[in-house]
């Protein structure tokens, strides 16, 4: 259970902050910090694909990466499902765009920027 919980544990707690940001009603974006909101999108997204790739590295049964990458998709779906019904909140086909690229590019720079010394075929292939 604890080998579960450090490898699957950041991206659990990365998708309550998601969510948790997601259910907040912003008056102008995100308050005072001045970035375009594809771009945040973008850069959180970014976050959840480096935790899913960090938790595949460290699982004792890895899952395919078209699984973990679908399950990254249907959270990014959900969550703009989700702001439709928050306040001042409303979903977009944007920012869906913005979630998935910053997934994939979270993702896919775990996989070959910060763990190059994985076995090449473990990287590039399912198992």
């Amino acid at each position: 259970m604890i080998r579960i919980l450090k490898a699957w544990g950041p991206a659990a707690l990365w998708a309550a902050v998601l969510f948790y940001l997601s259910s907040r009603t912003w008056r102008s974006g995100l308050p005072s910090l001045g970035i375009d909101d594809a771009v945040a999108h973008f850069l959180l997204y970014g976050g959840l694909g480096l935790a899913l790739a960090y938790g595949r590295s460290r699982a004792s049964r890895t899952p395919p990466h078209r699984i973990l990458f679908f399950a990254g998709v249907l959270f990014a779906l959900s969550d703009e499902f989700h702001q439709g019904f928050v306040p001042g909140r409303t979903p977009s086909a944007g920012d869906l765009l913005a979630d998935v690229a910053g997934l994939a590019a979270g993702y896919w720079g775990y996989q070959k920027l910060l763990r190059p010394g994985l076995d090449r075929d473990r990287t590039l292939k399912d198992p």
